[in-house]
């Protein structure tokens, strides 16, 4: 757009401001994933190099970016289930966890029993904009940069896994887990 008579629309440009305290939920969606999985020979319709590629960028983006909380890429299995049987003669209860709950990346703290802590009272608490100091600030940066970036195959619908998750929600950083 630059030196173009269209120039003009640069002046409405306005910067994009979050409130404190509030979520952004990000698609990432591929350009042109049929030419790409072509070239690089991915099978229909679950390619295990395909996923792994893709969870692979993800922890990569999570590592960078240090404000990212979850990152999950679904399934949605109503439909999944008729489309392997019908087109490819697969029984979806007979795939991996992989193929069937999608990948969901986050850092890695310790987990919660559930019922041992107030998970309500947490998430609570971050409804209204928390001041730390920067000491803090730099306290739970570094906590974060230790957890490790783990990619599971897990059910995020049922509430067990926020249960025992409650630093996803609270925005917090958890406990970095004991090495063995």
């Amino acid at each position: 757009m630059a030196n173009s008579k269209f120039e003009y629309v640069k002046l409405f440009e306005q910067p994009d401001q979050l409130l404190l305290n509030t979520w952004a939920v990000v698609r990432i969606d591929g350009r042109g994933f049929t030419k790409f999985s072509t070239k690089y020979g991915f099978e229909k319709p679950n390619d295990k190099r395909a996923l792994d590629l893709m969870n692979a960028a993800a922890r990569r983006v999570v590592s960078e970016l240090p404000d990212i909380v979850i990152a999950y890429g679904g399934t949605f299995s109503a439909n999944k289930n008729e489309i392997l049987f019908s087109r490819f003669h697969m029984n979806y209860n007979n795939e991996p966890e992989m193929f069937k709950k999608g990948s969901v990346i986050f850092r890695d703290y310790e987990l919660v029993e559930p019922g041992t802590g107030s998970i309500a009272l947490e998430v609570d608490n971050v409804a209204e904009p928390a001041q730390q100091s920067k000491s803090q600030e730099e306290k739970d940066k570094k906590r974060r940069a230790k957890a490790a970036i783990v990619v599971q195959h897990l059910d995020i619908i049922k509430d067990d896994f926020w249960d025992r998750r409650p630093w996803l929600l609270s925005n917090k950083p958890g406990k970095i887990p004991k090495e063995p």
